[in-house]
């Protein structure tokens, strides 16, 4: 079949460097999201032993912490990163990367917050590191959408409509029922409500970024009026997801908080990005299975990464209140 879109690779140099620098940001982007996973929770822990509301309670006493506020621009550079990779590479292959963020927050999670990692857990973090690469050799080497007017039309998708409106009963559900009721019980709670509204916040990126682009060669009022949409819906998502990650962060522990919050993410990204962009349309078969065989890779790498580690074993408390105990994915 046909394809109407720009190849990334192959023969075309400038193809070439769009993929290539699209990796090397999404590398770079996972360096700092990991680091700021870490130096956030260093200044929970710390407001928590001072006595300060919990951000798990509803406190925001973190705002005026300014280690915080360090992991938070920390946080915001490799979300940068991660919006430039998003602008010339495919969804399908930089989430997954997103992976790397697990071994920088394990590494740094030993070193500052002594959750130390055994035999197994660092084979967890070379299959890691084995499954990010299969991810790059199969990912799709096509984009998919060439310009706003192409976006908008894809925007219309019954399938994606249904999707968005899927996400946002599920927040809302969330948000007023279900988390106040067993949000600082089950690490599933939170997580899947920054997931799904993430997945949202991935695909507004892919479209902010093309709108800018062409906003830069060739503006359009189509392009301005896309631009400030996809601009509005990033900036409202990437505030619900603050929040409810700091809650989930507060509540339980790195180690769990952060493959969990990777499976989910990736997971639905690629779901929501399939639906809309298409990233898989002309994919070989081959190269399908190599995604599919990477990203299971990755998943079991990053739970043996939480799985094996000391404390697991020992079945100590994860939470620093010391008042649940692990239970596998759930907190009782």
């Amino acid at each position: 079949m046909e394809s109407s879109t720009k190849p990334w690779s192959g023969g075309d140099k400038n193809g070439n460097l769009s993929f290539f620098s699209g990796l090397g940001l999404a590398v770079l982007s996972s360096v700092f999201i990991g680091s700021s996973f870490i130096i956030k929770k260093v200044s929970l822990l710390r407001l928590s032993r001072k006595g300060a509301l919990r951000a798990g309670a509803g406190g925001f006493g973190y705002l005026r912490d300014w280690m915080w506020w360090l992991g938070f621009l920390t946080m915001g550079i490799g979300e940068l990163a991660n919006f430039a990779a998003y602008t010339v590479a495919p969804a399908s292959l930089v989430t997954p990367l997103g992976a790397l963020s697990v071994l920088v927050s394990a590494v740094l999670a030993s070193k500052f917050l002594k959750e130390t990692l055994n035999t197994l857990g660092k084979l967890g973090c070379l299959l890691c590191i084995l499954g990010s690469v299969v991810l790059i050799i199969h990912s799709p080497k096509e984009q998919e959408v060439a310009s706003v007017a192409d976006l908008v039309s894809k925007l219309h998708n019954t399938y994606f409509l249904n999707y968005v409106i899927i996400v946002v009963l599920v927040t809302i559900i969330i948000i007023f029922y279900v988390g106040p009721r067993y949000g600082s019980r089950h690490v599933m709670v939170y997580i899947t409500l920054c997931s799904s509204i993430g997945s949202l916040t991935v695909m507004a990126c892919k479209g902010l970024g093309l709108s800018i682009g062409e906003i830069v060669s060739n503006p359009s009022d189509l392009s301005y009026w896309a631009a400030c949409l996809f601009f509005l819906t990033v900036a409202v998502c990437i505030f619900v997801q603050m929040n409810y990650l700091n809650k989930a962060l507060d509540l339980f522990n790195t180690s769990v908080v952060t493959p969990v919050y990777y499976v989910m993410f990736t997971s639905l990204v690629i779901v929501a990005s399939a639906i809309l962009f298409n990233e898989w349309g002309n994919m070989r078969l081959e190269d399908i299975l190599g995604s599919i065989c990477g990203f299971l890779t990755v998943i079991v790498a990053i739970f043996m990464l939480q799985g094996y580690r000391k404390d697991n074993c020992q079945k100590q408390s994860l939470l620093r209140n010391g008042k649940s105990e692990y239970t596998g994915v759930f907190y009782t």
